[in-house]
């Protein structure tokens, strides 16, 4: 199968378009864990938010490019090995954390949830063009608040109109930067691959 026909086919995302599948198994390990590792790395890009125990950093962004280039299979098992990973004690959470201890991580778990939900819509055409790949990424986005927000509230003892203000508020601008990146990104990426085939 082409390059172009792998990226016509109804249900096909990125990763599929990118690297035809031989061996399926081989693939698709190196695809989780390619995942895995970029949440990791992007989890260092941190910048503390005054008033919060929750910082600004590339690991949201990168869930969801995940769970968008994999689909929701391979992008719910990618940021299921970086949670089991960072609760093991591998320092990749956010400014180098590991554990389940923390405040923030309702957030880890609701990226974990985003990336099978934003997979799932790029299955169907959701990274395709700007407008849909900015709907995907809002809705990833919400997921990730509606499990981190109320968690961070559990965790800290705050009411949750406080959660909200300190772990939901002070990330809107950054999230709409992230989505910027990828209406740009991932439509672009589409585009590139149906001109190699």
């Amino acid at each position: 199968m082409s390059t172009v026909s792998a990226a016509a086919t109804p249900g096909t995302v990125l990763a599929d378009a990118v690297f035809p599948a031989r061996r399926v198994l081989a693939r698709d390990t190196a695809l989780v864990v390619g995942g895995a590792v970029l949440t990791g790395l992007a989890a260092q890009i941190s910048v503390p938010v005054p008033g919060s125990p929750v910082p600004v950093t590339g690991q949201t962004f990168a869930a969801l490019l995940v769970g968008t280039s994999l689909g929701a299979r391979r992008g719910f098992l990618s940021l299921a090995l970086y949670t089991l990973v960072g609760m093991a004690g591998v320092p990749w959470f956010a400014e180098g954390s590991s554990g389940a201890a923390m405040p923030s991580f309702g957030y880890v778990l609701g990226m974990l949830l985003a990336a099978t939900v934003v997979g799932a819509l790029a299955r169907r055409g959701g990274d395709r063009g700007v407008l849909r790949t900015a709907g995907t990424m809002a809705v990833g986005s919400a997921v990730t608040y509606a499990v981190g927000v109320p968690y961070l509230a559990l965790a800290t003892h705050i009411s949750l109109s406080e959660a909200i203000a300190a772990g939901f508020t002070p990330f809107l601008i950054g999230d709409a930067l992230k989505a910027a990146l990828a209406m740009g990104a991932l439509p672009a990426a589409w585009k590139l691959v149906g001109r190699r085939g």
